[in-house]
């Protein structure tokens, strides 16, 4: 198996203060991970680093091999790792179909001239990313209201819309930012079977970072935790849920409980 993504002695510091400091980790391709820890503990830092949000102030991103450090996120994105935020970042007075669309358009090899006297290629090019659009929305279970504005869907859908439009961009390793924030317990069980399908439908690699326990121990494969910008331990589900480091230093025991 292939190695995904390879993070070596990450830091990341801010007028002088280390968010991040001393950060290895590696993904195996088609791996499902988690990233927990306590709220400062550097785990967006870590996403924002690995996205092109952030340069890095030393350390090196390795994604299949190829150096990325620093690279912007434009062309990030193009190589095939997406994103979501903790916040959503839909464009609500648009329709849910038009969302997906803008995730299609990264790989749209039509350019200008094709576009302004709209072609016969610009034509197929927007029947194929319309399909493609519709697919990702009926995986997600909402391609019922691709006509509605996305602003109008409840917020667990809008969760949902997030994920289909990044999914339509094609990628090949998905960063997954708290994804059930704001989701009541049948969204949230809703959601591991959906990042469980996508993963084997289109051979992703996934890290996420999450609070919900529940989530983490039924989904991922392997977790890392961290605390005050450092991995504190890092290994399957069992091994983090017994680790003395990690009860200590966010689960606790009533966290400890809820995830059994």
């Amino acid at each position: 198996m292939s190695t995904c993504l390879k993070i070596s002695g990450l830091e990341m510091q801010f007028k002088g203060v280390k968010a991040v400091q001393n950060v290895s980790m590696e993904l195996e391709a088609g791996g499902l991970y988690a990233l927990i820890g306590t709220n400062g503990a550097g785990k967006t830092t870590i996403i924002n680093m690995i996205s092109g949000v952030l340069k890095p102030t030393s350390g090196m991103i390795a994604y299949f091999g190829e150096d990325i450090t620093g690279l912007r996120p434009d062309k990030i994105a193009r190589m095939g790792i997406t994103r979501t935020y903790q916040n959503l970042r839909l464009f609500k007075k648009m329709t849910v179909l038009d969302n997906v669309l803008m995730g299609a358009q990264m790989h749209s090899d039509c350019g200008a001239w094709q576009s302004i006297f709209q072609t016969g290629k610009f034509y197929r090019s927007e029947e194929a990313m319309c399909r493609q659009a519709r697919k990702m929305l009926d995986i997600m279970g909402i391609s019922a209201f691709e006509k509605e504005m996305a602003g109008s869907l409840p917020y667990g859908n809008q969760r949902k819309l997030e994920i289909a439009r990044i999914l339509a961009s094609s990628p090949k390793l998905l960063l997954l930012d708290e994804p059930a924030a704001g989701m009541n317990p049948q969204e949230s069980r809703e959601l591991v079977e959906i990042i469980r399908k996508i993963r084997q439908e289109f051979d992703l690699t996934i890290l996420l970072i999450e609070h919900d326990m529940k989530v983490v121990m039924n989904l991922c494969e392997y977790i890392y935790c961290m605390a005050a910008g450092e991995v504190i331990a890092s290994g399957q589900p069992e091994e983090i849920r017994q680790n003395p480091r990690v009860i200590e230093a966010y689960l606790g025991k009533r966290a400890r409980n809820a995830a059994n």
